[in-house]
């Protein structure tokens, strides 16, 4: 029943026109904003503590994440809009000569992604451009909302793999079949990852992608989307990396694990209003291994 009063209610949003649908978002976000005072509250802490922002300034910014989000939510249901013949109208590439260099290297491609912006729409985005993407993603805690994601998901041209599974075997293959594959990397790792500084605190920090790309020799391309003013995304890709072995492994994945992870702080920094600060990002800092050693995952 939850599953087709989604769908239902999906199947409405997508007849409206999509400026209206960000009228609407603008209105749910302040409405958001106002509601839920626990994740409200966390989030203007984190972010003054983080960026050391007046509480004017990071009230702003907060607000602003909250509207952000709203809006990403009813893009989500209004994804079956997206095909190869609309999506352009929503979502513009920059630099996509990286991503094309990158690709041409053979090897596949890790994307460096976190939760930032409307990351399904940049999923989107790139395979209803022709990228071959593959990706992992984390069940929701209601079943039948991870079912309309994936579902969505697969509509625009995406390979899902089930968190929890055999989806790391599913990636090698797809690496070795010349595919992109995103890696949302800005969560609190816990205990398999390595404990990093994150503006400025430590935080136990994913090193999935640097594993990927010292065993395959895969470049890693970060590619994260923001909002244009005037409605619709930009997908902002960056220069790719490639891992440098040094012959000391686990101070080789620390090194470009830390690389990565300065990506990402630096366009939170750049777009503030585009991460979820309410994230336990620096939950249990010591769960994660020594910035100094520790053996591959």
């Amino acid at each position: 029943m939850q599953y087709w009063i989604l769908k239902t209610i999906s199947r409405i949003l997508c007849l409206l026109p999509y400026c209206l649908l960000l009228s609407l978002g603008k209105g749910l976000g302040r409405l958001y904003y106002l509601l839920a005072k626990s994740q409200r509250k966390l989030a203007l802490t984190q972010i003054q503590e983080r960026m050391n922002l007046s509480p004017e300034e990071a009230e702003k910014t907060i607000r602003q994440l909250f509207i952000n989000l709203a809006q990403t939510f009813l893009e989500i249901m209004y994804m079956p809009r997206l095909n190869k013949t609309t999506i352009n109208n929503y979502v513009d590439i920059e630099n996509r000569h990286y991503l094309d260099a990158a690709m041409a290297e053979g090897k596949g491609i890790a994307i460096l992604a976190a939760h930032f912006g409307n990351w399904e729409w940049l999923g989107a985005g790139l395979a209803l451009n022709g990228y071959p993407l593959a990706a992992v993603f984390k069940g929701q805690p209601n079943d039948q909302h991870t079912r309309l994601l994936t579902e969505y998901r697969q509509h625009v041209g995406m390979e899902v793999y089930a968190k929890g599974g055999n989806e790391v075997l599913g990636l090698v293959k797809a690496f070795k079949r010349g595919q992109a594959v995103g890696l949302i990397s800005d969560q609190n790792a816990g205990k398999t990852g390595i404990t990093l500084d994150f503006f400025g605190k430590p935080s136990s920090t994913h090193s999935g992608i640097s594993v990927f790309a010292a065993k395959l020799g895969c470049p890693v391309v970060p590619i994260f989307i923001v909002r244009r003013p005037e409605g619709g995304h930009r997908i902002l890709v960056q220069p790719p990396h490639h891992f440098e072995h040094t012959g000391h492994q686990a101070e080789d994945i620390t090194a470009f694990t830390a690389k990565m992870s300065k990506i990402i702080e630096d366009i939170i920094r750049q777009y503030p209003d585009h991460w979820i600060w309410f994230h336990k990002r620096w939950r249990d800092p010591h769960h994660g291994r020594a910035a100094s050693g520790g053996d591959m995952q």
